[in-house]
């Protein structure tokens, strides 16, 4: 999974739609969204905001970067190298054990406990206020320049779950979502924290997705238990559901 580049236009932005009765395909524009859509129809989002989830870090005093990985304090460890540099080519960071100092946030952080999977994934307390004020963006090598963390919310980004975008609903304009609802479609919210796309690690990239919070809000439930049919705006949704 890969994370979307800069929107552009929900007006040039492509959608293929596939009927499955059929088979048949139909190469359409995601404005074209509410004409496929009508009565009975729920769409389903996933409102979660997207965290400023990479922080820099120093382990022995090398520079190194941490990532959100999930809920209770979870971060992934990567090693010297920027975001110029794709992840999968990124140094592996020193090991290190519980009860050693990582220095992050300004201050000296103590591993608490280090995951089975891989000795990158640790788990360290850092406060929500720490990686909102000293956090930027998890960035892509592909995209030209540094994201900023405005450009990585979806239209209707709420509760700061997300480790990454839930990037499918970034084209969800109000403008389109009032489309929608005016076909007849109920557009219906959950959060999900979607997380880590990859960390160039093999073996935990294969473990992923990692444990990952949810909330679905009881009317979202019944709005989806009495649908005709759900349409699930991402895999974060999807998972959650």
């Amino acid at each position: 999974m890969t994370a979307a580049l800069l929107p552009r236009s929900v007006f040039v932005q492509r959608l293929l739609v596939v009927d499955p009765a059929s088979g048949r395909t139909v190469d359409a524009g995601f404005a074209d969204l509410p004409s496929f859509l009508g009565p009975g129809d729920v769409l389903v989002v996933n409102d979660a905001a997207t965290l400023p989830a990479s922080l820099a870090c120093r382990i022995r005093g090398l520079a190194c970067e941490l990532r959100l990985a999930g809920p209770d304090g979870w971060v992934v460890l990567f090693g010297p190298g920027s975001w110029r540099d794709r992840t999968e080519d990124r140094a592996a960071p020193p090991e290190v054990g519980v009860g050693e100092i990582v220095r992050v946030a300004g201050r000296d952080v103590r591993v608490e406990a280090v995951s089975d999977v891989s000795p990158r994934l640790v788990r360290l307390p850092l406060t929500l206020e720490e990686v909102l004020h000293h956090g930027v963006p998890v960035q892509y090598s592909y995209v030209p320049r540094p994201l900023e963390l405005h450009e990585v919310q979806t239209p209707y980004a709420e509760r700061p779950w997300a480790v990454e975008m839930p990037s499918a609903g970034r084209v969800l304009t109000p403008r389109l979502v009032a489309s929608l609802r005016a076909a007849g479609v109920a557009v219906e919210r959950l959060t999900h924290a979607a997380g880590l796309s990859a960390t160039g690690d093999p073996a935990l990239d294969a473990a992923l997705p990692l444990p990952e919070r949810y909330e679905v809000p009881e009317a979202t439930w019944a709005a989806v238990q009495g649908a005709r049919r759900v349409i699930a705006v991402g895999t974060s949704v999807v998972r959650a559901l």
